[in-house]
């Protein structure tokens, strides 16, 4: 079986990917695939940078791996497609979880994830596909994480919560347990949630003011935040 894998991506995400890949994995990164339109050079640290739609050729899915390292762009809707894109081309898409994490043998973790050091992880966690979590988090016992979500810096997830699809938490956010987060929030830096929340709603702050999708202010965040 093949430990060779392809990232997609040429950002900074992408630089960190290769380093931690690198240094704290089985898998070798060999190459680096971006959209054509992005791509003005032939390589990206050091190694051959290509067009994705010429990937197959050079790299076919058969022999390789990939990778999807982006950020959450549009609240992660880039980091779906392209995660979506490479796995309709085929690719067996491989996680990243730090071995200077601690976390549990019945973790339950699916695939294009990319979760960073010093997380505690409690039993019977769930997190889902391409879920990127960054350095120092806590997430409580029977927790789930939904697909295509990320998470910040310094993340208090309580017990038995459940975080939907495709949403951000800033540093420091804290949710109570027994919480349920709906799809595509955008929960702000400092910000303690306590109650449910509906899908696409805007969470700001210490005092965790929740604006509903169709609010004037929920749009402009967004707009400010993620591009939307």
């Amino acid at each position: 079986m093949t430990n060779k894998i392809i990232i997609f991506g040429t950002g900074e995400i992408a630089e960190l990917a290769f380093f931690y890949f690198t240094n704290d994995s089985k898998y070798k990164v060999v190459a680096f695939a971006a959209d054509k339109e992005y791509i003005q050079s032939s390589s990206f640290q050091g190694l051959p940078l290509v067009p994705v739609d010429t990937l197959i050729n050079n790299y076919p899915p058969s022999e390789y791996k990939a990778h999807v390292s982006l950020s959450y762009n549009k609240l992660n809707q880039t980091r779906k497609e392209k995660y979506q894109l490479l796995k309709d081309m085929g690719y067996e898409l491989v996680s990243y979880v730090s071995s200077k994490s601690f976390t549990w043998p019945d973790l339950s973790i699916g695939d294009n994830c990319f979760i960073l050091e010093n997380q505690t992880i409690q039993p019977t966690v769930k997190i889902g596909n391409n879920v990127m979590i960054w350095s120092g988090n806590h997430l409580g016992h029977a927790s789930t994480i939904k697909d295509h979500t990320y998470i910040s810096s310094h993340v208090c997830i309580s017990g038995h919560s459940v975080i939907g699809e495709s949403c951000f938490l800033g540093v420091n956010a804290t949710v109570k347990d027994f919480t349920v987060v709906g799809d595509r929030v955008f929960i702000t830096m400092d910000s303690s949630i306590t109650k449910d929340i509906a899908d696409d709603s805007v969470v700001v702050g210490s005092l965790s003011k929740v604006y509903e999708n169709d609010s004037r202010m929920a749009r402009t965040l967004k707009k400010i935040y993620f591009g939307l």
